[in-house]
């Protein structure tokens, strides 16, 4: 008897793991309520029986990716937490796809002729003496938007620079179309929702002789035909130009003498995926 229940118990554990094994990942039944909860908040309630299976076991990677992480942040081992969002079902290289940025290389930037001294930077910074500065306090940031699943970071970070550069020329904030940018600089080389670079927003600007506000020409998380109204104007460009590269010494004093600048940053890892709050460090990220 004892012997056959032993058996028994051992064809179990075993079935359990072919089980696990085949489905790629092992389902835990505790997370069953917030797998549905996530599901309802984000729409994804319709699709077939084997779509949701192999979502589940990516949503689950991932939640216990960020169960790990938040443990470490607890612990003051991390100086950033990650959260659950909306691409909690997505594996890295798919959500990849949907922000991907396009890249200029350094030997381009190193021929290119519109790059400014970092002497002159450090020597313009050192006679201001800061030792810090927030231009969220001093009213030169616009609130945080989402650019959902169109790849347009380059259009909110061109954007973003330029509303400081014109709040701290006129003394007024205004958001910027962001939407103006993925519609109509692919005039210039943009790609609309498939990437772009903040130096050719700027050029479009340029060459365009302004860009609108959020409110004429809001965002809509997708490409659309360029409506521009040059009579809606409301900021303009005159000129641009490249920081050294990797020289976070010179992106600083640039901070403090000039104001915020466009960035790009490389978000390729899942630990930018599910960033949510705190100084975001990642040894991978460039």
């Amino acid at each position: 008897f004892l012997s056959s229940r032993f058996t028994m118990k051992a064809v179990i554990v075993l079935a359990s793991v072919v089980v696990c094994l085949h489905l790629g990942t092992c389902i835990d039944p505790s997370l069953d309520l917030e797998w549905e909860n996530w599901k309802m908040k984000h729409k994804k309630v319709t699709r077939r029986r084997a779509v949701d299976q192999r979502r589940r076991e990516i949503w689950e990677e991932n939640y216990r990716a960020i169960e790990d992480h938040n443990k470490r942040y607890r612990e003051g081992k991390e100086t950033y937490e990650m959260g659950m969002n909306q691409f909690g079902d997505l594996t890295t290289e798919e959500f990849v796809k949907l922000t991907k940025m396009r890249t200029l290389t350094r030997m381009a930037l190193r021929r290119s002729t519109k790059v400014m001294s970092a002497t002159d930077l450090r020597l313009a910074a050192s006679k201001l003496n800061f030792t810090g500065i927030d231009y969220r306090t001093m009213g030169y940031v616009t609130p945080v938007q989402n650019q959902g699943t169109c790849g347009s970071c380059y259009a909110f970070s061109a954007a973003g620079a330029l509303e400081a550069q014109w709040k701290k020329k006129t003394g007024t904030l205004i958001p910027l179309s962001k939407q103006q940018l993925v519609d109509c600089s692919t005039s210039v080389g943009n790609a609309g929702c498939r990437g772009g670079l903040a130096r050719l927003s700027y050029d479009y600007i340029i060459k365009n002789r302004g860009i609108q506000a959020e409110a004429t020409y809001p965002y809509a998380m997708q490409k659309k035909n360029c409506t521009a109204d040059k009579s809606k104007i409301v900021a303009t460009v005159s000129d641009w130009k490249f920081l050294p590269v990797g020289d976070e010494q010179a992106l600083q004093d640039a901070l403090v003498t000039i104001g915020p600048v466009a960035v790009a940053i490389d978000g390729s890892t899942i630990k930018f995926q599910f960033y949510r709050k705190g100084i975001f460090s990642d040894s991978k990220c460039t």
